[in-house]
């Protein structure tokens, strides 16, 4: 029987586009598999995204440079599901083996960020890991909410858009291995929703205490303290600008991983921070960008400054394998990734 027999031609027209849609939802890439998602209060907002914003209320303009003329950006990343993607503080989305492209997002508050955007994660579905977590930053963004403790409703809870085939059960306790915070829950501070989501095992990586640090402890950590002058760079921020943050470990080479956590969970041997600066001055929009690249040991550093650490965003692409900011215009990402200078960031530590 022809099913267009009793159709007219609008009637047609629908079919056509119905059976579209349905090749195009069913045909993706071979080697890729991107999953968007949101956290149960507001995975309704999955295509709302950020569209090409460079921030939220306090950071971004009507583009991807804060209201600049844009040039062309041939690395720039292709929308998903989620328009979040092509946000400033996105690396490019790998494109080998099955990932998870997670954008938290928070209703309670805000103020923040217009498009409700807490932090993104990417995650690999066949490692089991999270290979990094990206976030804004604007001045004020420690709010005046606590901790999410364990006396509230949570521990590491699991994210349920994580299929429990793509995960493993939490693997830290009496690991030797912290629940090492990739986007830090004292830099969500400014609703609970927001400092609850920073609690998912998909925002974590096993870390020594004593690299990772601790509020408990008189000696900090390497991770902490590079943590710490992070917000003390936020603190001081004008009014317009905008701190653009990608972390996470190495999970992707045998020679940059510690161990695996009975046998599963990869505990990485490098941490890496890549940081994007957009200020405003002048009446325009500039840029700085410098690189944070520590290996993971089990011991206090005290003696060991952070800007020691630091390193272009050129170098930490090489060292990553992880193309960041790709979402600038090219010839800002070229100018503003190709060498570091630490006199050009002020607060460093001495």
């Amino acid at each position: 029987m022809n099913p267009l027999r009793n159709l007219n031609l609008k009637g047609i027209i629908k079919f056509a586009f119905a059976l579209l849609t349905i090749f195009f939802v069913s045909c993706g890439g071979d080697d890729y598999t991107p999953v968007i998602g949101g956290d149960k209060d507001n995975t309704t907002n999955n295509n709302g995204g950020g569209g090409n914003t460079g921030g939220g209320n306090n950071g971004g303009g009507s583009d991807n440079t804060g209201g600049e003329t844009v040039g062309p950006n041939t690395n720039a990343n292709v929308a998903t599901a989620d328009k979040a993607v092509l946000r400033l503080e996105f690396p490019a989305l790998r494109k080998t083996g099955k990932q998870q492209v997670i954008v938290y997002r928070v209703n309670d508050n805000t103020t923040f960020d217009a498009d409700k955007v807490n932090f993104s994660v990417e995650w690999d579905c066949d490692k089991k890991s999270q290979r990094w977590s990206c976030y804004q930053m604007h001045k004020g963004y420690a709010g005046t909410h606590n901790r999410v403790t364990k006396d509230d409703d949570i521990k590491y809870p699991q994210d349920p858009q994580v299929a429990p085939e793509d995960r493993y059960e939490d693997q830290y306790w009496k690991s030797g291995f912290d629940h090492g915070h990739i986007c830090p829950n004292a830099d969500r501070t400014y609703s609970y929703r927001a400092n609850f989501q920073t609690f998912y095992l998909t925002n974590m990586q096993p870390q020594y205490s004593e690299f990772n640090g601790s509020s408990e402890n008189k000696e900090y950590g390497l991770w902490l303290r590079m943590e710490t002058q992070l917000r003390n760079w936020v603190n001081n921020l004008g009014p317009k600008d905008t701190i653009y943050v990608c972390k996470g470990g190495t999970i992707d080479e045998e020679k940059n991983i510690i161990k695996r956590i009975n046998g599963k969970l990869i505990v990485p041997k490098y941490f890496f921070t890549a940081v994007l600066r957009k200020f405003y001055v002048n009446g325009k929009y500039e840029y700085l960008a410098v690189g944070y690249w520590c290996d993971q040991t089990n011991e206090y550093r005290t003696d060991e400054k952070i800007k020691n650490h630091c390193m272009s965003i050129e170098k930490l692409q090489q060292l990553t394998g992880i193309d960041f900011f790709c979402n600038l215009p090219d010839d800002i990402e070229k100018r503003v990734e190709g060498s570091f200078n630490a006199s050009q960031w002020k607060w460093f530590d001495n």
